[in-house]
């Protein structure tokens, strides 16, 4: 019913996260309404995203050069290193506009079950910067609050301790305008010891 050219767009396009096919169709067919310009743009866009993406010699953030523009960024804090699981986590700790030091992404959290182990994570390049400084290096540990998440923060405190950083943790608690009635009971014992 379609050219062959449209349906293999749309198995693309199908093939994205949150993409299903009816999603997909209507993004080809937006596409195929636009600019001859704008689709070259589009399709080069989409080649330059292997060739001229690298990972950053220092975070394991992305970037476009050695360094992310974060850690390139003379004004932020290399003292304080925000450890996260992957890179998306970056972009809603950077939308706050609350933290101003450095990150280290760590590819993962431990999980034995899915094969993920201490040494398959970039933990030896974290140890590496904090003993380039270490009684001067605050380290807050930013993982989701999942049981893999809580296993990786204890793990890497019981390394990083001896090394002499401080190591903190995001404080969890209520969110705003949550209800207590509806809120489980582990996040009501967080609210409650990281009271303020």
């Amino acid at each position: 019913m379609l050219p062959n050219s449209l349906k293999n767009l749309i198995d693309h396009f199908s093939k994205l996260p949150g993409i299903g096919q009816r999603a997909a169709t209507r993004l080809v067919f937006f596409l195929l309404n636009q600019p001859p310009q704008d689709l070259k743009d589009f399709a080069q866009s989409i080649i330059e995203l292997k060739t001229k993406t690298k990972i950053c010699q220092n975070c394991f953030n992305l970037s476009s050069e050695t360094l992310c523009a974060i850690c390139s960024d003379k004004k932020r804090n290399p003292l304080i290193i925000c450890v996260v699981e992957d890179i998306l986590d970056i972009i809603p700790l950077e939308r706050t506009h609350q933290f101003n030091g450095l990150y280290h992404v760590l590819g993962g959290l431990i999980s034995p079950t899915e094969g993920l182990t201490p040494e398959k994570l970039k933990i030896k390049e974290l140890v590496a910067r904090i003993k380039k400084h270490p009684e001067q290096v605050e380290v807050i540990l930013a993982f989701n609050p999942t049981v893999e998440g809580d296993a990786t923060a204890l793990y890497l405190e019981r390394i990083l301790k001896p090394l002499g950083a401080k190591i903190t943790r995001l404080a969890r608690g209520l969110s705003a305008g949550g209800d207590l009635e509806y809120t489980d009971e582990a996040t009501l014992i967080n609210a409650l010891k990281n009271r303020h």
